[in-house]
C-alpha cells in the first residue's frame, strides 16, 4: 500500500507506521518502506537514519538488495522497516539518468524474499520520481486526509498521477482507501469535511477516522508508534480499528464497526482468530 498526499501535514507518516504497527500487532508480518528523506517514519519506529546506515537510496541508486537494509523494529514483533536517511533529497535527480528509473523500487520488492502480509511505503510530499516509483511498486494507494479547511485541495492532482501511472506503468494500482485524520468531533468543520469526503469517495472512506490527539504526535519524539507509546489511548484504538477494518477489506469480510470496537480492546490476536471473530 502506498500511502500519499502531497499535502504536508495530513498524517501521512502517522498513519503509515501506526497501521504497520496495528497489523503487527494482529499477527501480520509487516514492512515499512520510508521514501521520504526526512525519515520521520524511521525515526518514529526507532530505526537508526543517519547518513551511514544502508538505507534504501542504496537500494534504488546503487541496486543494493533490500534485504541488506530492513531491520527489525524493536518493540512490536513482525514489523519491519527500510530506513530512509538525508541521502534520498539527492535521489530523485540521481534516478533521473538511471535505467527503469520509475521501476527501481518494485524491482527491489520482488527480488525479496522473506514472508510478508503486508508493504506500506511512505512517501515524501511530493509527486516526483520517488513517489512513481511507490506507485509503480505499489498495488493500492491509502490517501489520509485531513479533516480541516482546504482538505480536498491538490487531490485532483494526485488522482491524475495515479492515472497516468495506471495506464502507463502499473495497471494494478488504484486508490482503494481513505483515512479521515486529524478529527476533531467537537467542530462543526470537521463533520462536514468528513461528510464531504465521504459523498466524493463513497466505499473507499474507511468508517473508522483518527482523532486529533496529543499521544499521537507525542510518541514518535520517542522513537515509538502511539501503540506502544500509549496503547490505551484513543489515537491507539482508532488506528487498531482502522488496520482491523483494511484487513477485513483484504480478505473481503464485511465489517461490523461495533465488533471491531470491541475487539480493538482485545488486540493480540493473529489476523486468522481476527477475521473469525468478525464473521
Amino acid at each position: 500500500m502506498v500511502v500519499a498526499n502531497q499535502k504536508g501535514g495530513v498524517g501521512k507518516t502517522t498513519t503509515t507506521v501506526n497501521l504497520a504497527a496495528s497489523l503487527a500487532l494482529h499477527g501480520a508480518r509487516v514492512l515499512v518502506i520510508d521514501l521520504d528523506p526526512q525519515g520521520n517514519a524511521s525515526t518514529a519506529l526507532g530505526i537508526d537514519h543517519h547518513a551511514e546506515v544502508p538505507s534504501i537510496y542504496d537500494v534504488l541508486v546503487d541496486s543494493k538488495p533490500l534485504s541488506g537494509v530492513v531491520q527489525p523494529v524493536q518493540d512490536v514483533e513482525g514489523l519491519f522497516c527500510a530506513p530512509a536517511t538525508i541521502d534520498l533529497a539527492g535521489a530523485e535527480i540521481e534516478l533521473v539518468s538511471l535505467v527503469a528509473r520509475e521501476s527501481r523500487l518494485q524491482r527491489a520488492i520482488q527480488a525479496y524474499e522473506q514472508p510478508l502480509d503486508y508493504i506500506l511505503i511512505d512517501c515524501p510530499p511530493s509527486l516526483g520520481l520517488l513517489t512513481v516509483n511507490a506507485m509503480v511498486a505499489g498495488a493500492e494507494v491509502l490517501i489520509p486526509i485531513q479533516c480541516e479547511y482546504y482538505a480536498l485541495e491538490g487531490l485532483g492532482q494526485l488522482l491524475r498521477n495515479v492515472e497516468l501511472v495506471r495506464g502507463h506503468l502499473n495497471p494494478d494500482l488504484h486508490v482503494s482507501t481513505i483515512l479521515l485524520t486529524m478529527y476533531d468531533g467537537r467542530t462543526r468543520l470537521a463533520s462536514q469535511v468528513a461528510d464531504e469526503v465521504r459523498n466524493h469517495f463513497g466505499e473507499e472512506v474507511l468508517r473508522t477516522s483518527i482523532p486529533r490527539s496529543v499521544r499521537i504526535s507525542e510518541a514518535p519524539s520517542y522513537g515509538q508508534t502511539v501503540l506502544t507509546y500509549d496503547p490505551g489511548s484513543s489515537g491507539a484504538l482508532s488506528y487498531l480499528e482502522a488496520a482491523r477494518e483494511i484487513a477485513l477489506r483484504g480478505v473481503g469480510i464485511h465489517y461490523d464497526a461495533q465488533h471491531a470496537h470491541a475487539g480493538a480492546q482485545h488486540h493480540q490476536h493473529s489476523q486468522h482468530s481476527m477475521s473469525e471473530g468478525i464473521q
